[in-house]
């Protein structure tokens, strides 16, 4: 799968984890930064995972700062971006399957790298099912998305 990373300072030793971790489960990981443990802002890095998922660069993308929400925040402004602060694998797997999550964010300082590479399998193993009730509740999202989407 074509996969992309992100992460502000706060998951910059988690990141480096992950991207070995996929590249050794044989997906092709584009890592996009922050590529040092300064400072960086959460917001800058969701921008740019939420923008290569959306230009069709990566199929998935995942998020990682201190707690993980805050790159969800971020993350979600982006139309067609269905991103979830998932630390357990049921949530992983069950985001994707159900509502077609497509950005999984972590928080380094609430996950170990063990665990994070059991969140993050999860997520990649897993695809939508196509369930009528899922389809017509992701249908309604993606009607909230677009009413509130400016058309200037």
């Amino acid at each position: 799968m074509r996969l992309v990373i992100g992460a502000d300072h706060g998951g910059f030793e988690l990141k480096k984890v992950l991207l070995e971790h996929m590249k050794k489960l044989g997906h092709n990981v584009q890592d996009l930064g922050t590529f040092s443990p300064a400072a960086s802002d959460y917001p800058d890095h969701s921008r740019a995972v939420a923008n290569a998922v959306i230009d069709g660069t990566a199929e998935r993308g995942i998020l990682i700062c201190g707690s993980g929400v805050g790159a969800s925040v971020a993350a979600n402004k982006f139309p067609g971006i269905r991103a979830a602060v998932c630390h357990d694998t049921f949530s992983a797997h069950q985001g994707v399957e159900d509502d077609d999550m497509n950005v999984l964010c972590l928080g380094a300082r609430i996950v170990g790298p063990e665990l994070a590479k059991e969140v993050v399998a999860a997520f990649l193993a897993a695809t939508f099912s196509g369930a009528e009730r899922h389809v017509r509740r992701l249908n309604k999202v993606e009607d909230i998305e677009k009413e509130f989407m400016r058309t200037e």
